[in-house]
């Protein structure tokens, strides 16, 4: 499996102009006049974000990349094994200068008044982990599509990505869905479109109904994927997939319309499989469609390893919650705990994945930020969330910005210095 650090391996990569037209038409009329002709082909030359397209591939041409003044040392290095040390400029941003953040992850907004959980930045062992640079990612991403696809902490980090990338070229907020699933921006000067592409469990899924009334509990079908993201897949570059929090309740699994399992139900004749064997179901059913995805030459997909909850004395509904100001040492971390299980799981199918991708081009890279995290129970927004609707809880699972998910950033830039050779 090749990780960030696993294998000195240029990618062969072709930069993508995609073009779609926009699914309404212009009714038929005879065309007067060429500038008539150029003036309506114009028109419809307009990006449809969420519509299934061919693309053409294009070489890039002219564009000098800046190599990172840490060379290419991360080629033999493992980035996400490390610790947390002192640096009081590990963030490039703050919470005023960014206009994107949104106010549930904006903690001093909300009334956070500590801020040395902002003075830690990520050392790896045995190199040292590029600081983001905003041109050097832009430059490297240049005429492409990136794709995030997961849950609320998956849209924490493209919020994150956001705010790195407006210190470099501010963007346009080209499309967003009545409720707030997918969102596309668009980078014009180099021609870089950014999706945020909402699936809580990657694979279909709905909410039981009892009595009339939907209840807390859902149905998964593992042989039928989301569609909310695959329709865009063939025209994207880059893929950074992840999931599971959502699957901490009841659950029941389904495969060709027959139960084949279920978690937290204990009932008699259905298997129990847990939260891991239901990730495992959903990660390799979402990984099988990319790999099977033939129109998807070329396709890059990180996955990036489970976020770690912080909830102490309870859980997210009996009154847990998140309250330190630093970090943990490593020798604090719970390598034992059901997040841990949850990253094995991951990067088993990932790692299975990436198998099967090599004989048809596909490339799967692991993000692992898991044991990072694990040790960063000071960066949720806990009581600092503008609790507007659950008064009295507290959020110990998505992460304040800026802070420690802006270093995920820099494991993805790191990656893609390596994917696209500039460092090799």
């Amino acid at each position: 499996m090749k990780s960030a650090n696993f294998q000195d391996k240029s990618l062969n990569h072709h930069n993508k102009r995609d073009i779609c037209l926009n699914s309404g038409r212009l009714a038929s009329f005879f065309f007067s006049s060429l500038a008539l002709t150029m003036l309506f082909s114009f028109f419809l030359y307009f990006p449809s974000p969420f519509e299934a397209i061919s693309r053409s591939e294009i070489q890039r041409k002219g564009v000098n990349v800046i190599k990172p003044s840490e060379g290419n040392s991360i080629l033999h290095c493992d980035l996400f094994k490390g610790h947390w040390t002192r640096d009081h400029n590990a963030s490039l941003y703050e919470n005023s200068t960014c206009s994107t953040i949104p106010e549930s992850k904006n903690c001093f907004l909300n009334g956070r008044t500590d801020k040395d959980f902002l003075n830690w930045r990520w050392k790896p062992e045995g190199c040292n982990l590029p600081r983001f640079d905003p041109k050097i990612f832009l430059d490297m991403v240049r005429g492409n599509k990136m794709a995030f696809i997961g849950d609320s902490v998956a849209e924490n980090q493209v919020h994150s990505l956001l705010c790195l990338l407006s210190l470099g070229e501010i963007p346009k907020d080209i499309y967003k869905n009545e409720i707030d699933r997918n969102r596309v921006w668009h980078f014009s000067e180099h021609d870089f479109t950014l999706m945020n592409l909402r699936t809580n469990f990657l694979v279909a899924g709905e909410q039981r109904s009892i009595n009339g009334s939907l209840s807390a509990t859902y149905n998964l079908h593992i042989d039928k994927v989301d569609k909310n993201w695959i329709p865009n897949l063939p025209t994207t570059d880059y893929v950074i997939i992840s999931e599971g929090h959502w699957f901490f309740r009841p659950i029941y699994l389904y495969d060709g319309g027959k139960i084949i399992g279920c978690v937290y139900c204990n009932e008699p004749n259905i298997t129990n499989v847990g939260v891991g064997g239901a990730i495992r179901l959903t990660f390799r059913a979402a990984l099988a469609h990319i790999n099977g995805c033939k129109e998807c030459r070329g396709l890059v997909t990180v996955v990036r390893t489970f976020s770690p909850a912080h909830f102490e004395n309870g859980t997210w509904n009996t009154g847990g919650s998140c309250s330190r100001t630093g970090p943990l040492n490593e020798s604090d971390v719970n390598l034992e705990s059901e997040a841990w299980e949850v990253r094995k799981i991951q990067i088993e199918e990932a790692e299975r994945a990436q198998k099967e991708g090599e004989k048809n081009g596909k490339t799967f890279v692991i993000m692992d930020v898991t044991k990072a995290m694990l040790m960063r129970p000071d960066a949720h927004p806990g009581d600092y969330w503008g609790n507007h609707w659950m008064k009295g809880y507290r959020d110990c699972v998505h992460w304040c910005m800026p802070g420690p998910i802006d270093m995920w950033n820099e494991f993805l830039m790191a990656i893609l210095e390596i994917e696209t050779g500039l460092v090799s």
